[in-house]
């Protein structure tokens, strides 16, 4: 009876170490890196699939030394809020934002927790105040000077330029100011029409062709890119082109790029986030990058469309990529 009653206590015991272990966590140990996404187009698209490529060039499996909790914004601020506080809640071992607004939000929900933040797909960490602190990542800065020489080569009798940004994205402001700086020295001036939404987008775009500028100069500026699409459409209609920010614009149909690629980005930023992971380094240890390599990208059928004449010159360094 005696030997009965042990047997029942020690499986009690057992039980109750279980429950113990599953309260804490214990089901769990493997650490979570939590994605948030701003939304969903392919150059933000190719930040993540490249950023997982890193994680795997370190030597991390998925499922053994880490698991992803991916979100996705929708392009919305309040959302990209209420995805870094669920992460700040759950613990996650370290966050990776992709784009400003996420960035801005995972670095405010996790500041209390010393949760490490990776960032990537931001133009000027400086100016979005996210170059201090228990985060890090990579910054996707334009080539405007390269952008300016392409388009003058193209458009040799050019004057206006036309830009759509948004005014509350901090890096889009500085991709504006470092336009309007550099313009003049390649005999251009600038027209740009701010938003505050996406659902604004089209509108400014009717602006600036009423306007009637020579091209349109896209930024990195998510809610442009997002209903980048429909602007072509309008500036197509009115023989304008358009000339991307990176490789993905260009294959939607913007006439060329003086552009970075975007899964190198991401691949950059995940070998950084796996050294946070392996201890071997802290966000203070990692200074933001900048990749500074660019290709020049065109789509030949959309320069043809728009009667657009591709120099010798240019075209023996340029990568098609209208076809891909």
């Amino acid at each position: 009876m005696k030997h009965m009653i042990k047997k029942i206590f020690a499986g009690v015991l057992c039980v109750a170490a279980v429950l113990s272990l599953t309260a804490c966590g214990g089901q769990n140990k493997i650490p979570t890196i939590g994605i948030n996404q701003y939304g969903e187009h392919s150059s933000l698209d190719n930040c993540r699939e490249g950023f997982l490529q890193g994680l795997k060039d370190a030597g991390l499996e998925e499922g053994v030394d880490y698991q992803i909790d991916y979100q996705n914004a929708g392009f919305d601020d309040t959302i990209a809020g209420q995805i870094a506080s669920s992460f700040a809640a759950n613990n996650v071992a370290l966050m990776c934002a992709i784009a400003t607004p996420s960035a801005t939000a995972c670095f405010a929900a996790a500041e209390d927790k010393d949760i490490p933040v990776i960032f990537t797909a931001i133009t000027d960490p400086v100016e979005a105040g996210l170059d201090s602190g228990n985060i890090t990542g990579t910054s996707d800065k334009l080539p405007v000077e390269a952008q300016l020489e392409l388009i003058r080569a193209l458009q040799p009798e050019a004057e206006t330029i036309g830009i759509l940004y948004t005014t509350s994205e901090p890096n889009s402001v500085s991709a504006i100011a470092e336009y309007e700086a550099l313009a003049g020295d390649y005999g251009f001036v600038i027209e740009s029409v701010g938003v505050t939404a996406q659902s604004e987008v089209a509108q400014a775009a009717d602006t600036l062709i009423a306007r009637g500028v020579d091209c349109f100069s896209n930024l990195t500026d998510n809610n442009v890119v997002g209903v980048l699409a429909s602007v072509l459409e309008k500036t197509n209609e009115a023989g304008i082109p358009v000339y991307g920010s990176e490789v993905e614009q260009v294959k939607l149909g913007c006439v060329a790029s003086a552009g970075i690629e975007y899964f190198e980005l991401g691949r950059r930023t995940g070998a950084m986030a796996a050294s946070i992971l392996l201890g071997e380094a802290t966000c203070q240890d990692l200074p933001y990058e900048t990749i500074r390599d660019y290709d020049i990208y065109i789509n030949s059928q959309a320069l043809a469309e728009l009667g657009i004449q591709l120099p010798e010159d240019v075209a023996s360094q340029a990568v098609e990529a209208g076809q891909a």
